[in-house]
């Protein structure tokens, strides 16, 4: 029996093209018959390490205004809502906690990732996400403290150390299992396994900078995929 080749999806709530993948990657595994596990972390560590204090976006303004104008163009041709938040990044620490709390997060992640790209609501605060979770029919009071308990605390800590490990340095990234060969075309990572572990970029991977594609295999023997930020 041929066992379905899996994708572990790392994203931060405060990215931009994490925006794109959240909404475009669920069903683009089940497509191509991947099973996609949804991985949140926090990139402030990661950052940090680098040397940066904050978004690559404000530190190097360029970078910013090219990155909006092709969130405006993504956006259109993918038919998502976008309005620019009117604060950049927006701390995504509580929504990831959260997130951490449910065996599916994808209803949760996505309809966050609206709230914030799509509306321009306040998802760094916990009674902004108490409404989501309250319009997804969750307790919102106690997922809340879930979130906040001292393991759940420990547990996003470790998966932020995780993604370090693997050598995620950015947001969407993704990891396969496969080894993957060293050939890349376009924006297609071609893995070595079975049927179906072809992924294409602009379903999964939309948002992805093609100059990021990293076709070596991890230390971990795990081989990192794209990433945004």
């Amino acid at each position: 029996m041929t066992t379905a080749p899996t994708l572990d999806f790392w994203y931060e709530f405060a990215s931009t093209y994490s925006y794109l993948s959240v909404m475009r990657a669920p069903q683009a595994a089940l497509d191509a018959g991947v099973t996609l596990t949804f991985r949140p972390f926090l990139l402030g560590p990661i950052f940090a390490a680098q040397g940066w204090n904050d978004s690559p976006f404000k530190l190097f303004p360029i970078k910013g205004q090219y990155m909006w104008r092709d969130m405006e163009r993504l956006t259109a041709d993918l038919g998502l809502p976008l309005r620019r938040p009117s604060v950049f990044p927006r701390n995504g620490l509580h929504a990831a906690r959260v997130a951490l709390t449910f065996a599916d997060p994808q209803p949760f992640t996505q309809a966050v990732f609206h709230a914030n790209f799509g509306e321009d609501r306040s998802t760094e605060r916990p009674e902004v996400l108490a409404e989501i979770l309250t319009d997804l029919r969750h307790d919102a009071a106690a997922v809340l403290e879930a979130a906040n308990a001292p393991a759940n605390k420990d547990r996003l800590r470790a998966q932020t150390e995780d993604a370090m490990q693997q050598g995620i340095f950015g947001a969407p990234s993704f990891v396969t299992a496969a080894r993957c060969s060293g050939a890349t075309t376009g924006w297609r990572r071609r893995c070595a396994g079975p049927p179906g572990a072809e992924l294409y970029g602009r379903g999964i991977f939309a948002g992805a900078r093609r100059d990021r594609i990293n076709t070596q295999p991890a230390s971990s023997s795990r081989s990192p995929g794209l990433s945004g930020d």
